[in-house]
């Protein structure tokens, strides 16, 4: 596992097909981090430019819907040592952002506590 650049905040990369489920998701996510006063960057990634973004990421969230691709992706994140969770079929009925950022904050402690998979 890679050690974490030092930043103010933890990058999150939300990945989806086309980039407008993972744009609805990174700011419901960021609205909801607001609230509670949890620190991170989440940036929405469509499928064709994850390659580019996974390398500065410190954690990814993948949509569902990627399918197929799922396995690529985490092929692309474990090759940078970035790890990975796939966001429930159902996150768009999220529309708060609350769910969605559990998850994150899951994932985040995961790394904090060394124990990511």
């Amino acid at each position: 596992m890679r050690r974490r650049r030092r930043r103010e905040s933890m990058k999150i990369v939300v990945i989806c097909g086309a980039g407008a489920s993972s744009t609805f998701v990174a700011t419901r996510m960021r609205r909801a981090a607001k609230t509670i006063g949890f620190e991170a960057t989440f940036s929405p990634s469509p499928l064709a430019s994850f390659a580019e973004q996974v390398g500065s990421a410190d954690a990814v969230l993948a949509g569902a819907h990627l399918g197929g691709a799922l396995s690529a992706v985490h092929a692309q994140a474990r090759e940078h040592g970035v790890p990975i969770a796939v966001l429930p079929a159902d996150i768009a009925q999220d529309r708060e952002g609350i769910r969605a950022l559990e998850i994150a904050r899951d994932l985040v402690s995961r790394i904090h506590d060394g124990s990511t998979s």
